[in-house]
């Protein structure tokens, strides 16, 4: 089971999450909402130069002009590229023949019902999707730290053609049994191994890490 570690802002956490197994880290550019977490093309860019063979570094970008994000995937030089904004299908199909060796991943946000018809429309364009959590009174679409109706991520592995990464409000003591129920292809996680300080602390990660890889033991 694949295990992301989103919201990095420095080599060092980065180096940290690699480290203790991460298998990609996510780096925020292109803000759409308040976080911290947003950094800019030249720091992302830092990070994954950084990173060590095999892990993969992913651009996480709110924007929806697909030649804004095109520019930003020029400069920060990611493995893989997760589209936050609710780019139109046919925006994200340029951004893949301007980037055709990139992995595309699309966040699918779970409000009252799985959006199994969302998810379907934009399967012929990504490698993936993200099902995250939203806050409405916030703004954020992403990095919430709020957890959503897991069965309605179970119901879209089910139904849909491509991988699901499950985000939105995991941590080391729910994500054994998110795990459990959804089956999802990998996790995503950010403010669920954050301190107060906003920082991805070495032992939450590690912690959540070891409890993603016994979860997905407990399964296979």
């Amino acid at each position: 089971m694949r295990i992301k570690i989103c919201g990095i802002r420095t080599p060092e956490d980065g180096l940290a999450a690699a480290q203790l197994g991460a298998d990609a880290i996510g780096v925020l550019v292109g803000q759409a909402h308040p976080s911290p977490d947003f950094i800019s093309a030249a720091a992302a860019r830092r990070i994954l130069e950084r990173l060590p063979p095999l892990v993969s570094g992913v651009l996480v970008s709110h924007v929806s002009d697909p030649a804004l994000l095109s520019a930003l995937i020029q400069e920060v030089r990611p493995a893989a590229v997760q589209i936050h904004s609710p780019m139109a299908v046919d925006d994200v199909a340029q951004v893949r023949r301007n980037h055709p060796g990139l992995t595309l991943l699309k966040a699918v946000h779970i409000h009252n019902e799985p959006p199994l018809e969302f998810v379907h429309r934009y399967a012929t364009v990504v490698d993936g999707v993200v099902a995250d959590s939203c806050n409405p009174d916030s703004g954020q679409v992403g990095g919430t730290g709020l957890t959503h109706d897991w069965q309605h991520s179970a119901a879209l592995v089910k139904q849909s053609s491509v991988p699901l990464l499950l985000a939105g409000g995991l941590n080391a003591a729910n994500v054994a049994a998110a795990i459990t129920q959804v089956q999802p292809w990998g996790v995503d996680v950010n403010s669920g191994v954050k301190t107060a300080d906003g920082r991805q602390c070495r032992e939450r990660m590690a912690q959540f890490i070891t409890a993603v890889r016994a979860a997905a033991n407990s399964i296979a």
